[in-house]
């Protein structure tokens, strides 16, 4: 986005006249119009997402036969945007979509990442790739603190995610092109994802080794949020 045209709020939240072109794969194609049908369990809930890399969304399509990859222009203007940065409430807001806090329901914590994109059209924030997916999980599940996973953050270079939570912000979207992946490429695709997770791997034991004794762990984070 340009600065000259955002209008930023304490909360994050932004409006924008920008026009986007974003990106999408479908596991069998898109059928009727655009939606916020995603499965409930995603990284900012239940929506349509789009990527601003054409090689993100095709590492999560790769393994189905009818898989597409969609090029879309994306109008932001009349939208409520919620813009999140790279940090630690980043990641709070994914284990709240994750399910990650459900053991802490209805806390103070809990109440204040599920209200965050509460009348939200669209949110915009950085995307678990295939190497974060695996430090994220390592932070949930007790292994890294979060002072390991914000130096894990920085040192990613994550690409972002457009994320349309209303029918408002679908029906902003606008089809380019629709392309079928081949087999060839699928399998290419398979071998860069588990490329990717291997060096994700790797950097979260460095990570862990390097930062064990320094930060919080989730569990601690979330009990301190009661």
């Amino acid at each position: 986005m340009k600065n000259s045209e955002i209008i930023k709020e304490r909360n994050r939240i932004v409006t924008t006249n920008e026009i986007v072109t974003l990106y999408h794969g479908s596991k069998s194609g898109i059928r009727g119009s655009i939606a916020p049908i995603s499965r409930e369990r995603c990284d900012f809930g239940k929506g349509f997402y789009m990527g601003t890399d054409r090689t993100q969304p095709l590492t999560l399509i790769c393994n189905y036969p009818n898989a597409k990859i969609y090029t879309l222009n994306v109008d932001l203007s009349s939208l409520k945007i919620l813009d999140v940065e790279a940090d630690l409430d980043w990641a709070l807001l994914v284990a709240y979509n994750r399910g990650k806090m459900e053991p802490m329901k209805n806390s103070k914590i809990y109440n204040r990442f599920a209200g965050l994109s509460k009348d939200i059209d669209m949110i915009i924030g950085y995307i678990a790739n295939d190497r974060m997916f695996v430090v994220l999980d390592r932070f949930f599940n007790g292994e890294i603190t979060d002072l390991a996973l914000v130096n894990s953050l920085s040192a990613l270079k994550l690409g972002k995610q457009y994320v349309a939570l209303t029918a408002k912000a679908c029906q902003k979207i606008e089809i380019l092109d629709e392309q079928e992946l081949s087999k060839d490429d699928r399998d290419k695709l398979k071998q860069e994802s588990e490329v990717n997770r291997s060096k994700g791997i790797t950097m979260a034991d460095e990570i862990c080794r390097k930062y064990r004794r320094e930060g919080r762990f989730f569990d601690e984070i979330l009990r301190a949020g009661e």
